[in-house]
């Protein structure tokens, strides 16, 4: 019997599964690919396209279209929409798509891999349709320039990249201000004081222990924004970016399958836990913790346990990372990063991430070559 595989999700872990299933020509088999946005967004660049003149749209997009035309019609779909209910006994998915028409799917196997988001109206991922990112990018992109002062709150990785790149660009023209609700960058990851050296070496200012209470428009400016700290403090700025915190697009799964972070639980195969057909990857599971590269690694594991079960065998743990890889850049020509608890050269994680912001590897999610 012919069998259907809906893939929810078209960033890196979705397309990825979608291509490593294609590529294999499993006879009678039917790939659904369903993204919100219709196109593929490289949004570990989106902290460099905010800087005017620096990164074009074309660079950072492309069509999902164009990555599976290679493929024979009748192996895949492809379907721009939302994912709106999981009904994993009656193993059928309710969309929406972009059109607003309300579709029902079926599916034999089922992937999750619809992300996360950010609040506060930043384009860190991409939360609505490519034209909504692209317009949110040129918006931001246009605040930047016309502010002086911008307050960056959240000294996560992309708080600390989003900083490393005003500050590499204006450092010396406007006042750069990171916000560390704790003692420490990155939660006192290894990598806390090498990163705030390379910040400062940029003429970023943070600010420590500065946890972000509520923001509003200033009574006396209401185009300036006020920034209400924990300990009372108000810091007034033109611009206000933050980064904090990533919040699981998992809306349209049953609650009994996650966790009270809402993310999905899985076993060690990646398969949904209390399911023997549904699969997740990516920042629906943030296990051990969301990344470009755990997302990559769970993805090849979907990928080939998919394989196995279509085939009726047994799926198999999925292997995770050999080592614990952090790395963050800062700026245009430093960065800072550790290989376990090896600490990598400033320099070395320029060139390895910072130089093109993993542009390179775009290419592989367009033609394939990536699973």
């Amino acid at each position: 019997m012919p069998a259907t595989v809906v893939i929810l999700g078209g960033s890196f872990a979705g397309l990825h599964v979608a291509h490593a299933l294609l590529k294999k020509n499993i006879k009678d088999l039917k790939v659904v690919l369903v993204s919100k946005n219709s196109h593929f967004y490289w949004n570990l660049a989106s902290v460099r396209r905010i800087i005017p003149g620096v990164l074009k749209d074309e660079d950072i997009f492309k069509p999902i279209a164009q990555a599976l035309k290679k493929y024979p019609e009748s192996s895949y779909e492809f379907i721009v929409g939302t994912a709106e209910e999981a009904d994993f006994d009656a193993k059928s998915v309710r969309i929406t798509t972009a059109s607003g028409e309300s579709k029902s799917l079926s599916y034999d196997q089922l992937v999750i891999a619809t992300g996360s988001h950010t609040a506060g109206g930043v384009p860190w991922k991409a939360e609505g349709s490519y034209e909504e990112v692209v317009d949110l990018l040129k918006a931001t992109e246009e605040k930047v320039k016309a502010a002086s002062h911008i307050v960056v709150a959240g000294a996560g990785s992309t708080g600390i990249e989003v900083a490393g790149e005003l500050g590499y660009e204006f450092g010396k023209t406007k006042e750069i201000v990171l916000l560390s609700a704790g003692e420490k960058l990155i939660n006192g990851d290894q990598i806390a004081g090498p990163a705030a050296n390379e910040l400062k070496k940029l003429n970023v200012k943070i600010q420590y222990n500065a946890r972000v209470a509520e923001t509003r428009p200033s009574a006396a400016d209401p185009a300036k924004t006020e920034v209400v700290l924990a300990n009372g403090e108000t810091v007034t700025t033109d611009l206000y970016l933050p980064t904090m915190g990533l919040i699981p697009n998992t809306g349209y799964v049953p609650a009994k399958y996650l966790n009270e972070n809402k993310l999905v639980e899985v076993e060690d195969t990646l398969r949904v836990k209390g399911t023997s057909n549904v699969w997740a990857a990516g920042d629906v599971i943030s296990k051990p913790r969301a990344g470009f590269m755990i997302t990559q690694k769970q993805a090849a594991g979907v990928s080939k346990n998919l394989e196995l079960v279509l085939a009726g065998k047994e799926p198999i743990v999925a292997k995770p990372l050999p080592m614990d890889i952090l790395a963050c850049s800062v700026g245009r020509s430093r960065g800072a990063g550790r290989m376990n608890t090896f600490k990598l050269p400033s320099f070395g994680v320029y060139l390895a991430k910072g130089r093109t912001m993993g542009l390179n590897m775009m290419p592989g999610y367009i033609d394939g070559s990536v699973a």
